[in-house]
């Protein structure tokens, strides 16, 4: 049986911005064109391969962790922030509250409490709160197919949450297997985000960090399936 050494990697974001099209089309290379409403966490693998084409190259299992985006369970969402090696904040192009409500994902991840705890107030954003933040994060906009030349110039100009922490940024549609083509520029920033997240992971503190449990595509398929089961109960907080 092969095994990989695996990366946690959270898709967050308000609901409805296309976070489950999103992971399905980077793992799956396929248009999911009837996502269905996400209640806690889904959980989808693909295999990245570190560094390609050079000596250094290695599979692993990209975990992408597609987290609700309900209000209704903002009490709750903690249990899954623990562990994270990378954040994907996601927002849609036509919808500029989407694009606002960054701030406030980022900070409900990045303040979660260090005992496993409910997260803290995020009413106020305060930009140091980042500083020093060594989570690799990828902004993604989503249905740009929706979006003129002119207004999509506007937005990537005022994506102030991407300068802030020093993150990569582009903009897809989800639904147009094109726009993650392998060799495509979005492509190209999608794998070096995913290097980012091992190089911190695996390589950049080795004697600090011990190894994550290496996993199999079947242990995959059993904690997906219990990702509401944990949610439940955590509601209940």
């Amino acid at each position: 049986m092969t095994t990989l050494e695996k990366v946690r990697v959270l898709v967050v974001g308000d609901s409805g911005v296309g976070k489950s099209c999103l992971v399905h089309l980077i793992c799956h290379n396929q248009v999911c064109s009837n996502p269905s409403y996400t209640i806690g966490a889904a959980v989808d693998v693909k295999i990245h391969e570190y560094k390609e084409g050079t000596p250094k190259q290695k599979s692993y299992f990209i975990e992408l962790w597609d987290v609700g985006g309900s209000v209704n369970h903002s009490n709750s969402r903690h249990v899954f922030y623990n562990q994270v090696n990378g954040i994907i904040l996601v927002h849609e192009l036509t919808n500029r509250k989407s694009q606002l409500n960054l701030r406030k994902w980022l900070a409900e991840v990045l303040s979660r409490d260090n005992g496993g705890g409910r997260s803290k107030s995020t009413s106020e954003y305060d930009p140091e709160q980042f500083a020093g933040c060594q989570v690799p994060i990828l902004v993604l906009g989503t249905k740009a197919d929706q979006v003129d030349s002119k207004r999509e110039a506007y937005l990537s100009n005022t994506s102030l949450i991407a300068e802030e922490c020093g993150a990569d940024e582009f903009n897809l549609d989800c639904l147009n297997v094109k726009h993650l083509a392998p060799g495509s520029t979005n492509s190209v920033k999608l794998s070096r985000f995913f290097d980012k997240v091992v190089f911190r992971r695996f390589y950049q503190y080795p004697a600090r960090d011990s190894p994550q449990k290496v996993i199999d595509r079947r242990q995959v398929s059993r904690e997906s399936s219990q990702v509401g089961y944990n949610f439940k109960h955590a509601s209940k907080f």
